[in-house]
């Protein structure tokens, strides 16, 4: 059982998310930088949906009261094990009465805490993931809180192999104020204009402080629209379109000074331009992202996605396959 001794800023449970409600106004959820946690899960050998901790910004206070292996993964932290520095992405044993002080997080938005054979919380919908905005009762719909006792399963066979092993510095993920996200463009990109796509990907764009799990807001250069009127039925605004339904990394227009991309707690449709979507993998880039920090985007095809999603998949693959052969 994991005891919050301290909750930090915004501490949730999440797992890789729930899928095949989005239509219904429930979104996937999930852990926000998915890369770093589902290395956290292979570097313990779990299943890459066993539920872990997500921890924005400034961490927890966790007493132990049960004897497992646990790793730290994603944006770098102060972490201590009772009072000793601990390691980040490498798993380390714990004992029951141990107690972990997670503090500030330096770059980066959120920190991972995964755990031999998972959280045993309850699921809702497939998914132990936290989200507020479906009220769903208890851990699934709150941040932790002071108090509260998270169970824990019990640790998988052979874990203990694992401690004191981690991933080359080539396989962990770089948090930077400049990032580069590639985006596939369609959806309604044909109600920008050819200069304002050429503005969208030519110049840069800055995170605005109002940006959470929900979506990012990004302010730059003017993206202008078509000089049409609106379709009919959608309203009077240019950037209006007849609803549709949002994916999530939707790059979304609703004015020319403005981008508002979807991110794992986004909203599953309206009636606002979009004019593409930020690839998949490289959503976990895009929300650990700062405020202020800058964007360019670059556009792709639907193939050259796939294969850069790929080249993050053989990373936590090629992690699996040693933790196999330890």
């Amino acid at each position: 059982m994991l005891h919050i001794l301290e909750p930090g800023l915004k501490t949730t449970i999440q797992d890789t998310g729930r899928f095949g409600h989005y239509h219904m106004g429930v979104p996937p959820s999930g852990a926000a930088d998915k890369h770093s946690f589902l290395l956290g899960n292979a570097l313990l050998g779990n299943p890459p949906d066993y539920a872990g901790l997500e921890i924005m910004l400034e961490g927890p206070v966790i007493e132990f009261r049960k004897k497992t292996v646990i790793v730290l993964t994603g944006a770098p932290a102060e972490a201590k094990l009772n009072g000793e520095k601990l390691p980040l992405w490498q798993p380390v044993a714990v004992s029951s009465g141990d107690v972990l002080a997670i503090g500030k997080i330096y770059e980066g938005i959120f920190t991972y805490l995964t755990v031999s054979g998972g959280l045993a919380t309850p699921e809702m919908l497939g998914s132990r993931s936290a989200c507020f905005a479906s009220g769903f009762p208890g851990v699934l719909g709150r941040k932790l809180l002071k108090g509260d006792q998270i169970p824990l399963n019990e640790p998988l066979p052979g874990v203990h192999r694992q401690v004191g092993r981690s991933i080359s510095n080539e396989m962990k993920p770089v948090f930077s104020r400049q990032l580069d996200i590639h985006l596939v463009l369609g959806i309604a990109s044909e109600r920008i204009s050819d200069e304002g796509l050429t503005g969208l990907l030519n110049n840069e764009w800055k995170i605005h402080p109002q940006s959470n799990r929900v979506a990012y807001r990004l302010h730059g250069e003017r993206v202008r629209y078509i000089q049409e009127a609106a379709p009919f039925g959608s309203g009077n605004s240019p950037g209006n379109i007849v609803d549709i339904p949002y994916p999530i990394g939707g790059v979304i227009v609703p004015n020319e000074e403005e981008l508002i991309i979807l991110l794992n707690d986004g909203t599953g449709g309206g009636g606002f331009v979009t004019t593409g979507t930020v690839i998949s993998s490289d959503i976990s880039v895009l929300s650990q992202a700062r405020p202020q920090a800058v964007v360019r985007f670059h556009a792709v095809t639907v193939e050259q996605a796939f294969q850069l999603r790929r080249q993050k998949e053989q990373l936590i693959e090629k992690v699996k396959i040693n933790v196999q052969q330890a």
